[in-house]
């Protein structure tokens, strides 16, 4: 009778095991969502490169690195980097621009490569208020890139619930990308660590909707030819194939660029799947694919903490670096 009990009790126990990863992926969930619903409010404005909106997004961010228990890495020991100067627009050549830079870091542990880093980046901005479409004019852009900036927080959040990685990981959300990349520039200029020390720069831009030109639950990684860090990252369970649509020079154009061509092997993680709403007001919440969204983090999740943990150094292939 004592052992039919204590039976039962090993099953009673072990089959409630299964509960803690579905609570998980349930609060996860929650939180996507729940950011997403802010960062691509009507209350936000668009979020415009330079604004006032995106000081709200920038002071949003960097209050959820402060309760995720990520250090600040910014200016005089805030999240946000300021950023000003005079610099070049796409159309309007040189002109006191104002943006600022989201940056907060997780230390590495292990005392021979806690001073090697890796990059975590999205773009907090957007195009504001323009021209109303069916009658509206707020360009909320949900996938672009307020999905990048929630995949970047997620990640923070998952990495900083473990052992401190060996490697160090820095969360940088850029300012005015979407005007020709001030934030990525200032932060080339001003960076918070040596620039020889970045391993590696993974940006996520417009996951919030999957590929049709990719398989269920893929992703594609800009300059997947390029480097040898997109088939590593594969070997080690990222669901990344190459972009499917390399006319389309998307390697070229987000913020990964600036830092690869001062050498950094930097590339973009996506899922743009040249959707009707880029650049429109109907880029909202209510066209997102959120389970999409939240399957597209998990799978990265794991390749980046091996990343933050491994001593492998991706490098450039001959000939392929910008």
């Amino acid at each position: 009778m004592v052992t039919r009990i204590r039976l039962l009790l090993f099953c009673s126990f072990f089959c409630l095991l299964p509960a803690a990863p579905a609570q998980q992926s349930s609060h996860d969930a929650a939180q996507i969502r729940g950011a997403m619903e802010f960062l691509a409010s009507d209350a936000m404005q668009g979020r415009a490169s330079g604004s006032h909106d995106e000081l709200l997004a920038a002071t949003y961010l960097a209050s959820e690195l402060r309760q995720t228990g990520i250090e600040p890495a910014g200016d005089n020991g805030s999240y946000i980097q300021n950023v000003s100067g005079e610099f070049n627009f796409f159309r309007e050549g040189k002109k006191q621009w104002n943006t600022r830079n989201v940056i907060g870091m997780l230390r590495g542990g292990d005392e021979k490569l806690k001073d090697e880093v890796i990059l975590l980046t999205a773009h907090m901005d957007h195009i504001g208020i323009r021209d109303a479409i069916n009658g509206d004019n707020v360009y909320k852009g949900a996938d672009d890139d307020a999905s990048g900036c929630v995949a970047v927080l997620q990640l923070a959040r998952a990495l900083a619930r473990k052992e401190a990685p060996k490697r160090t990981v820095l969360f940088v959300f850029f300012g005015s990308e979407e005007t020709g990349g001030q934030g990525n520039q200032y932060f080339l200029e001003h960076p918070p660590v040596p620039l020889k020390n970045i391993v590696a720069n993974l940006e996520f831009e417009m996951i919030g909707r999957p590929d049709s030109a990719v398989k269920p639950g893929e992703l594609w990684l800009t300059g997947f030819e390029r480097t040898n860090l997109g088939p590593e990252l594969s070997r080690h369970g990222a669901r990344l194939v190459a972009d499917p649509r390399p006319k389309q020079n998307f390697f070229q154009r987000s913020d990964n660029y600036a830092l690869a061509k001062k050498g950094i092997v930097a590339q973009t993680v996506s899922s743009f799947g040249l959707h009707a709403d880029y650049h429109r007001p109907s880029d909202d919440v209510a066209h997102l694919d959120f389970v999409h969204m939240e399957q597209a983090i998990h799978s990265m999740l794991g390749p980046v903490e091996w990343l933050a943990n491994s001593a492998f150094k991706p490098e450039w292939i001959d000939g392929k670096k910008p």
